[in-house]
């Protein structure tokens, strides 16, 4: 087993510098293991572009495409192929995990005890990591504008119409300012459950 994750760390590498434009995000790897899950799941099921269960290359490279990033097709599909199960045509969502563990490692490290906690310090900057992906002008808070622009680029179908994007904002938006900010995307994040 350890012999098999070091060479799926391995084969991370290329991926992982064909992905990484300058210094990697510390938001890749959130360290509350719920969140974390959480993400990755619709991170999944938004790379999963036909519903089958399963990531190919092409799905992936589909949609790092619509994110604005360019990998290196065959880094890509030697990264994948290594987290792919034999006999099947993708990574199912098992898969897609271990993957980003091997990410994850090869970007930062491995972290010392997977099951432990971040600190209350490292939750608050890893919201606030978050909260940069849509607040794209830097304002300070997200507009419907900016929501609807981060999920065309994710493919969501929310994203086709401005009135439905300005309906999710007022379910979250407490001051009624048409607009979510810092404060209330917490907020939003925090009752999440699993």
């Amino acid at each position: 087993m350890a012999g098999e994750q070091q060479s799926q760390s391995a084969a991370a590498k290329p991926a992982a510098s064909a992905l990484s434009k300058g210094a990697p995000s510390p938001s890749f790897r959130l360290r509350n293991g719920s969140l974390n899950a959480v993400r990755l799941r619709r991170v999944f099921d938004l790379f999963d572009r036909n519903g089958d269960g399963e990531i190919t290359v092409d799905e992936l490279a589909q949609a790092l495409d619509a994110l604005g990033l360019e990998a290196d097709r065959a880094s890509l599909a030697a990264t994948v192929g290594a987290h792919v199960p034999e006999g099947a045509s993708g990574l199912r969502f098992e898969d897609f995990e271990g993957l980003h563990r091997a990410l994850g490692d090869a970007l930062f490290g491995a972290l010392a005890d997977d099951g432990e906690e971040g600190g209350g310090g490292e939750d608050e900057e890893e919201m606030r990591e978050a909260f940069k992906v849509f607040d794209v002008d830097g304002d300070g808070y997200i507009s419907a504008s900016e929501l609807q622009e981060v999920l065309k680029k994710l493919g969501m179908p929310e994203a086709s119409s401005l009135a439905n994007v300005r309906e999710m904002i007022c379910n979250v938006d407490r001051d009624s300012d048409g607009r979510v900010d810092f404060g209330e995307f917490k907020i939003m994040m925090q009752g999440i459950n699993i």
